[in-house]
């Protein structure tokens, strides 16, 4: 036979057959240990970060700035245990980190419980309050159910707003009376104790809902976003499943209320507006839903935009910007809006599905051309 000689294309070797691979594969069961150590040394590092970080990594502001982040970052991955792991659209998680926040500052400020007192009947009422709530709004599916779950949040936002009980302190929020909070958290210089506190409850929700995605339990809540009807042909109660996965999500969320509060040292009315919830679901859709650590980075990142881009535009560099520029900037969340925008368009599946877009391109560049022969 006469002709060129083609020559056939490289068999695959797959990766845990590649030394290199294999040992990154080993390794990769101890990254989430290593990404913990790694956070928990942060305020231990005097290293600046110009135009990231306004000051060092270990001073005050910053370990506040990541503290909130953290607490936002956990609170995303609650609330993507609704809607990206059993398909439940909710427009009124806030009110159960509304709950936290303000039912730590009344029985701590108010009441005058010692702390523990104070954000161990918190955590228990928000979980019952979700309990309530959910057994009555999952009686609804679909849309419905999201305009229940928000008009409960409306109903809580009202109250807040009007002082209900003169309790809440209305428009004005409540400030937290450090006196009855340990010396430990109280303080400029104990905001390394506060960072450390949201660490932890970022990965005690983690491992949480790690364990229930794992479980059977999760499986079947997975089932449900898939094909609820197929659950319930094989003789499981879809209603309970759900109101389990309800629950629970605003258990963690009133824990996040809990350490949202001692950080910023009061409540305010935000936290119970439907603005919060919308800003949840930009945030696991921006990470990625149903996913292990995307809600985690899209918390994480979209609570550090929020604050970087609201002092990016108040400051004198979009100030000097003409008109049509400086305006828009300036709204923190035109821009924000915009980043989600463009996120949703090039990457779907959002922060966690970079790796799989980005491996095509990765292989050709690894992959050596080869010279034709003529």
């Amino acid at each position: 036979m006469t002709g060129s000689m083609v020559e056939a294309p490289p068999a695959h070797v797959p990766d845990e057959l590649t030394p290199g691979r294999s040992r990154w594969h080993g390794l990769r069961p101890y990254l989430p240990l290593v990404a913990l150590a790694v956070a928990a040394v942060v305020p231990y590092s005097t290293v600046a970060l110009p135009g990231i970080f306004e000051g060092p990594l270990n001073s005050p502001g910053t370990l506040q700035l990541l503290a909130v982040c953290l607490v936002f970052g956990g609170l995303a991955a609650g609330y993507d245990l609704l809607f990206g792991r059993t398909g439940m659209l909710s427009f009124g998680h806030a009110l159960y980190f509304a709950a936290g926040v303000y039912g730590t500052d009344i029985l701590v400020t108010r009441a005058g419980l010692p702390l523990w007192q104070a954000a161990l009947l918190t955590i228990t009422g928000g979980t019952v309050l979700a309990a309530l709530l959910g057994a009555v709004a999952l009686r609804t599916v679909g849309i419905a159910f999201a305009m229940v779950t928000l008009a409960f949040a409306q109903v809580g936002a009202i109250l807040v707003a009007r002082d209900f009980g003169g309790l809440t302190g209305g428009e004005e929020g409540l400030p937290l009376d450090v006196s009855g909070l340990p010396a430990a958290l109280v303080g400029v210089t104990n905001t390394v104790n506060l960072y450390w506190l949201a660490l932890a409850y970022l990965a005690v929700v983690v491992f949480v809902v790690h364990r229930v995605s794992g479980s059977p339990t999760g499986r079947v809540l997975a089932g449900l976003r898939d094909d609820e009807r197929r659950i319930g042909v094989l003789g499981l109660d879809p209603y309970r499943f759900k109101l389990v996965a309800f629950t629970l999500a605003g258990g963690l969320a009133a824990a996040a209320g809990v350490v949202y509060c001692l950080i910023v040292g009061g409540a305010s009315p935000h936290v119970t507006s439907s603005e919060l919830t919308l800003s949840l679901l930009v945030m696991v859709v921006l990470g990625g839903p149903g996913t292990r650590w995307g809600p985690v980075l899209g918390g994480i990142l979209y609570m550090y935009l929020d604050h970087r881009l609201t002092a990016f535009g108040s400051s004198d560099t979009v100030d000097a910007l003409p008109e049509f520029l400086s305006r828009p900037l300036s709204q923190p969340l035109f821009v924000l809006g915009t980043v989600f925008i463009l996120a949703v368009y090039f990457f779907p599946g959002g922060l966690a599905g970079l790796k799989t877009r980005l491996t095509p391109l990765t292989r050709a560049l690894r992959t050596p051309r080869r010279p034709s022969k003529r």
